[in-house]
């Protein structure tokens, strides 16, 4: 395995070690509040999933366009993904009458360290499948 898949291959398991990393922690109660990406939206954690797995057999099948692609697509998915979350957690509230109530349990919501595996394995992915091959590499 050449080390610029080797390197795809470990971004894409970081994505999928990702997913079940807490991503979103409520009110700083002992951690009885943390989420991952299948208790906000099992079926998008599903697709996350898939993406990956996807990913990882477009590198064992050495498939350097399907590396890409998926690369791609999991970065886009992990952006929505934030952009949804981040938008959800400052509309959550909006119910409530006073204001400062609202923006008090906003500021309750932290985003935990599962959002930099989810960034980074895609970024690592992509690192991986964009080097230009070698003009000395033998083409299979």
């Amino acid at each position: 395995m050449k080390i610029r898949s080797f390197i795809s291959f470990i971004g894409f398991v970081l994505l999928m070690a990702g997913t079940w990393c807490p991503i979103l922690r409520m009110f700083h109660l002992f951690n009885w509040f943390t989420w991952n990406v299948y208790d906000l939206y099992k079926p998008y954690g599903m697709v996350l999933l898939l993406v990956s797995v996807v990913g990882i057999l477009g590198v064992v099948l050495n498939r350097i366009k399907l590396v890409r692609l998926t690369a791609w697509l999991a970065l886009a998915l992990v952006i929505v993904l934030f952009v949804g979350v981040f938008f959800k957690v400052h509309t959550s509230f909006s119910f409530l009458p006073f204001k400062s109530l609202a923006k008090f349990f906003e500021r309750q919501a932290r985003f935990m360290w599962g959002w930099y595996l989810l960034l980074a394995g895609p970024v690592i992915a992509l690192a991986g499948a964009m080097g230009k091959s070698s003009k000395y590499s033998r083409k299979s």
